[in-house]
């Protein structure tokens, strides 16, 4: 007997949404649970079953959670802005809402086909004027905090799509749309000051519940080092330099200023704005040369670049504690925005710095004693005295301490504290974002009033950027134009944010989504914040999950919210792989759209099987076929219900211990989230009550209620079939008895032909296989079979062991 999936999906989807079932309310008499699903970017070609890996999931453990007493809120929304919908623009002359506003329609038609209990009337898109109107607010409080700035920066310059595009858009050195070349130059941008935050972004990882792969990417990211900044005098600069650099000297960061004795060369980022001035005549050609080929490397390869490329620019800088000349070499494996952009290069002990000496036949000086080159580990000193100063013998932590006493004293550096965060890049040269809520006049850069908010995306006749790099909004003269406080001319910022602004603070507005006079109120985040669980992908680690927590800090200080940090608890789940073995993905062509598996299998069928599939963390591979165990088993519950409606069996101890054995462990996985072995302990039980011919109302209704956060249409359709006048997703959890769970352990006797053998300690879990597999290891059972075949087998789980041989 199968039951009607298309009709059951529909009816139930209807009933909860017409009672506002999965609606949340602030009551503070009830413990609050607030999960979140990373919002998804609405992808024309809608959801393939590899995104439903996280969404199933928290669906389960909010119905569960709902259904133990918690006041929950799982809302939904969409990453509306970005550079997807602006190429179509482009190539089509549509606006870019169009094809976002049928994308979200698409996915939302989608999600609410599997019946995931989002309380939809809190729904948002970022592309939204009551959405951005508060990102555009919380900009304004950034700036006004001075965490807002305008900076020339090396930026990747994407020329063939004309705007500037995140490390995590560019692949290989090319863009991930389209695959065009990307450059790097330098450009005025504007940026956020997170570096401001590095400490208090690095300690309070200590107070939250995330993947400790998660925290220590996060750590890396920010990169926390403690070493010297040390200045090297410029031999001769020209008069042209001193102007530039009236300090005669370049500064270098290290956290190795014990190994200063053994600096032979130092070397300058190719972006860095004294470089040409410290260039010699004879090496300008050369040098202008190089900048060019580097500016076509991306970050990536210059960091990871197997063959170190470089230029001498001619100048020589003086080590501070040998006198000895350095050459300044130019090479693009150090870089502009880390550190200072020039380095002090230690061959002996830096394997980059290694490798650069080897290829251009530089000095290699060791100075740290070792029988291997480059040694980059604890040793002593050798090679590092002069009169002023000896630090022979000494281990690195003396050395170095030594080290930075003698720069303080003589005024050639000082101790510092580093970090390799840099400051976040918060602009592009694209229409479809929010714009800056900025202008500037004669009065410099001023903010619009918040009464002017939002600042609207103006109509445009084309949506290509210009060669330059200008935002389409420039060509816009009645949104460019304005007027500023005190009435003079202005023009408007026409560079618009980054679609990591809206995902830094979207789950703010969930709060309260209604609110038009501002982002939420204090008492809604006060309630629901933080975020009890977040479910999400771990490529995020350090783009959104760093941004995010970045501004819910500013926010913290400046008094809108009461918590520190926004995600108590985080969670990454595995990767849903196509059958080709490989991540499901649009490019790839091996996504699955579950639209047409739904409709023959079902919704519960495929929540069920995408849970059964592996643990929540593990990719899983998709398999068309596999589902149909997961249909079978729902079918089996179907008919268990129907033919226990009205009947009332006692369950035998053996079922009676089953049954809260099951209730206790599918409570406990759904708890950890081992969500595949919570379905295997349902399917499990269900096979005992088919085993044992057990047919029971009770145990029917039960049964409904453990099955409802993985199937829940049927677990509507069995609950209303038995007679439940309310609704299954809104009813208790159901409790175990600690009492009636025994010991899984049972010592039985084994009988060959109603003679007793022997006895074998099985567990109450053990197949008919397995207790006959421990039987035969008897050797009196071996014996007494005289290895002829078993004909029958008679096994009742605790209590007997028959075998019957052949004759």
């Amino acid at each position: 007997m199968s039951y009607p999936h298309k009709e059951i999906d529909k009816k139930w989807q209807e009933r909860w949404e017409k009672e506002k079932c999965f609606q949340s309310q602030i009551d503070w008499n009830k413990p609050k649970f607030y999960a979140l699903d990373m919002f998804p970017y609405p992808s024309g070609v809608g959801l393939h079953v590899g995104h439903l890996a996280p969404y199933v999931p928290m669906d389960v453990m909010t119905r569960f959670k709902r259904a133990r007493g918690f006041n929950v809120l799982h809302p939904f929304g969409y990453d509306a802005f970005g550079l997807p919908a602006e190429q179509y623009a482009i190539r089509t002359g549509n606006h870019p809402e169009k094809i976002t506003r049928e994308a979200i329609n698409n996915f939302r038609r989608q999600l609410k086909s599997f019946g995931f209990d989002f309380d939809w009337s809190r729904e948002i898109s970022t592309c939204d004027p009551s959405y951005y109107k508060w990102t555009q607010y919380i900009f304004k409080i950034l700036f006004k905090r001075n965490l807002a700035y305008q900076a020339e920066m090396p930026v990747n310059w994407c020329p063939a799509l004309r705007t500037v595009l995140a490390n995590e858009e560019v692949v290989d050195g090319k863009s991930e749309m389209g695959g065009h070349e990307v450059l790097r130059k330098p450009m005025k941008q504007w940026m956020l000051k997170i570096t401001a935050y590095a400490e208090r972004l690095l300690k309070d990882l200590d107070d939250i519940d995330w993947p400790e792969r998660t925290k220590a990417a996060q750590k890396n990211w920010i990169g926390k080092s403690t070493g010297a900044q040390i200045h090297f005098s410029i031999l001769n600069p020209s008069e042209e330099l001193l102007s530039a650099c009236p300090e005669k000297s370049l500064t270098a960061f290290t956290t190795r200023p014990d190994t200063l004795f053994g600096a032979t060369y130092a070397v300058i980022a190719p972006e860095h704005p004294l470089l040409l001035k410290l260039t010699s005549e004879e090496q300008k050609d050369q040098v202008l040369s190089y900048q060019k080929d580097s500016a076509s490397r991306s970050e990536v390869h210059r960091k990871t670049g197997q063959e170190k490329t470089g230029v001498f620019t001619g100048a020589f800088v003086e080590n501070p504690v040998t006198k000895e000349p350095l050459p300044l070499w130019t090479a693009d494996y150090v870089m502009m925005d880390y550190g200072t952009g020039v380095i002090m290069a230690v061959p002996a002990h830096d394997s980059r710095d290694f490798e650069f000496a080897t290829q251009f036949n530089l000095p290699i000086k060791p100075v740290v004693k070792s029988e291997d080159l480059p040694f980059e580990g604890d040793g002593s000193h050798i090679n590092s005295s002069t009169q002023e100063l000896d630090i022979n013998g000494l281990g690195n932590k003396a050395a170095g301490e030594k080290v930075i006493a003698w720069l303080e004293k003589n005024k050639k550096g000082q101790k510092k504290v580093q970090y390799k965060l840099r400051d976040w890049l918060f602009s592009r040269q694209r229409y479809w974002g929010e714009p800056f809520p900025l202008v500037k006049g004669k009065n410099g850069i001023e903010p619009v009033p918040d009464e002017e908010l939002p600042v609207l995306l103006p109509p445009v006749a084309d949506y290509q950027p210009s060669e330059k790099g200008e935002s389409p909004l420039a060509r816009v003269r009645e949104f460019v134009d304005y007027k500023d406080s005190k009435g003079q001319p202005a023009r408007r910022e026409t560079d618009t944010m980054p679609s990591s602004a809206a995902s830094s603070w979207y789950f703010l507005r969930y709060l309260d989504p209604g609110n038009n006079s501002q982002p939420f109120h204090f008492d809604a985040q006060k309630y629901w914040m933080p975020v009890d669980l977040y479910i999400g992908g771990a490529e995020h680690s350090v783009g959104h999950l760093l941004y995010a927590r970045f501004w819910h800090k500013v926010l913290y200080d400046e008094g809108l919210v009461s918590h520190k940090e926004p995600f108590k608890k985080l969670s990454h789940q595995g990767v849903v792989l196509g059958e080709d073995g490989h991540r499901m993905s649009k490019s790839r062509g091996n996504g699955v759209s579950p639209d047409p598996v739904r409709e023959e299998y079902g919704a519960d069928a495929l929540r069920v099987y995408i849970l059964f599939l592996g643990p929540f963390e593990k990719d899983k591979l998709w398999s068309s076929k596999g589902i149909e165990g997961s249909r079978r088993f729902l079918d089996r519950v179907w008919r268990f219900a129907r033919e226990s409606k009205d009947q009332h069996q006692n369950l035998s101890p053996f079922l009676e211990n089953s049954f809260h054995q099951t209730i206790k462990k599918v409570t406990e996985d759904i708890e950890s989230m081992n969500f595949n072995t919570a379905v295997s302990a349902l399917m499990i039980f269900v096979n005992h009550l088919y085993k044992e011919e057990v047919r029971d109302h009770n145990t029917a209704k039960t049964l409904a209620c453990l099955l409802m956060p993985f199937a829940p249409h049927l677990a509507e359709e069995i609950g209303e079939f038995l007679g439940e006048k309310e609704l299954v997703s809104l009813a208790p959890w159901p409790n175990y008895d600690k009492n009636k769970i025994h010991s899984e352990e049972r010592t039985i006797g084994v009988q060959v032909n109603g003679k007793t053998r022997g006895s074998v300690v099985l567990l109450l879990s053990d197949s008919e296989e397995e207790a006959v597999k421990k039987a035969l290891t008897l050797p009196a059972v071996s014996q007494a079979l005289q290895g002829k075949e078993i004909q029958k087998v008679i096994y009742k789980p605790g209590k007997i062991l028959s075998l019957i041989k052949k004759a």
